[in-house]
């Protein structure tokens, strides 16, 4: 008899094959060690999180509302918090209504239910480069083929949009604060754009995360707000609140909005009950208007530290992106440096990053890295950028055997 241990598995998917576990990955799981510093997560910090809030709000659903917040519930979400997405959106410039919102178990199953509804084998996808690895990752098991677009500070480049939209099915794009270079789409070219994508046959995929971390001026508003009538937004709380209410929506053209529900109810029925009633509460108490200028100070001081950090310790040569919003910084190194070989090194050094290939179609950015500042106070976040820098200018000056062929 052949032991359980060794019998071989039945066989899984094609589909499934095209997950990968990359050694970046690996690698980073080393940088929860205590002696070192990550700057490679897009968590939120926790300290922020309105647990007194949260709480209270608890307390009186339990109380007032036990059975309909233990029961089963709509597959498109309550009512309430529909109205409130769709409230919040009108205010941007974004004309939807409650019953074209689609409450999802975080933002990320809004972009595997996109995927499930929208992408066929083959299907053409339009996204930035570097894009968001949480929708490169949703979107590959449905098979599509990726076109990368580049982009500059001003967002993607126009000329780059219209060479890739025509037979594109979807174009996905980050218009405020992105994961993972932090640039926002300029006014200007955001209308340019918007003109292109109006004229396509090609859905729009707006995802903005982090749209309310803004530090300065509130940004202008996205490309669907511009007049983009096939365009589908994606939102979260777990940014404005915490990311463990598994809480987001996706809002979009009715008849689309209607096959996002039935892959959902295929999917988990419907989104916990109890947790979109708590954040209904919690909104009804204005915990999100109260906690936002705190976030977005928080996040400002950190954002701050960082900038001058890598001023005041990179070499020449070394280039970043200086975001007003979000949580991330992109660096780009020489041509010749392989972010991902140096990796180790800094890890030994106390420090982390996510090297900037993983984030990427076609070719794979190795120069490049994501610096986050979301979860690390100012001091620490400078001895960190300090010890990589002078990693990078050691590197520069004495170990070719780090640069890429």
């Amino acid at each position: 008899m052949i032991p359980p241990s060794a019998r071989p598995l039945p066989a899984i998917a094609q589909r499934a094959q095209r997950l990968r576990t990359s050694a970046i990955h690996d690698l980073l799981q080393l940088a929860n060690r205590a002696d070192v510093v990550s700057l490679a997560g897009g968590l939120p910090d926790a300290a922020s999180f309105p647990a007194d809030a949260l709480r209270e709000a608890s307390d009186r659903v339990l109380r007032e509302q036990s059975h309909a917040a233990l029961q089963y519930g709509p597959t498109e979400g309550i009512a309430p918090l529909r109205a409130w997405v769709a409230a919040h959106l009108r205010a941007q410039g974004m004309d939807f209504t409650p019953d074209q919102v689609l409450i999802t178990s975080g933002s990320q199953q809004g972009l595997d239910l996109l995927g499930k509804v929208l992408i066929d084998p083959g299907s053409r996808v339009v996204v930035e480069r570097p894009s968001y690895l949480g929708a490169l990752q949703a979107f590959t098991l449905y098979a599509p083929e990726f076109v990368g677009i580049e982009a500059d500070v001003s967002g993607p480049l126009p000329e780059a949009l219209a060479a890739a939209l025509p037979g594109a099915r979807m174009a996905y794009l980050q218009p405020r604060f992105s994961n993972p270079a932090g640039r926002s789409i300029a006014p200007e070219r955001a209308d340019a754009l918007a003109a292109l994508l109006r004229a396509a046959d090609a859905w729009l995929v707006e995802d903005d995360p982090y749209g309310e971390l803004w530090f300065g001026a509130p940004p202008a508003p996205g490309l669907i707000a511009r007049g983009v009538p096939q365009g589908v937004h994606l939102g979260t709380f777990s940014k404005m609140l915490a990311p463990g209410l598994r809480l987001g929506w996706v809002a979009g053209p009715q008849g689309l909005i209607d096959k996002l529900v039935q892959a959902k109810q295929a999917a988990d029925l419907h989104t916990a009950s109890f947790n979109q009633m708590l954040v209904a509460e919690v909104l009804r108490a204005g915990v999100i208007e109260r906690g936002l200028p705190v976030l977005r100070r928080i996040y400002r001081e950190r954002r701050d530290a960082m900038l001058s950090a890598l001023d005041a310790n990179m070499p020449e040569g070394i280039a970043w992106t200086k975001p007003d919003g979000g949580l991330f910084v992109w660096v780009t190194l020489p041509p010749q440096l392989d972010a991902a070989a140096l990796l180790p090194q800094a890890i030994a050094r106390g420090v982390a990053y996510v090297p900037g290939e993983t984030f990427n179609v076609g070719a794979p950015a190795r120069n490049t890295l994501r610096l986050s500042y979301s979860t690390v106070d100012a001091p620490t976040i400078r001895g960190a950028v300090a010890r990589l820098a002078a990693l990078i200018h050691e590197t520069m000056r004495h170990e070719p055997a780090l640069r890429s062929a």
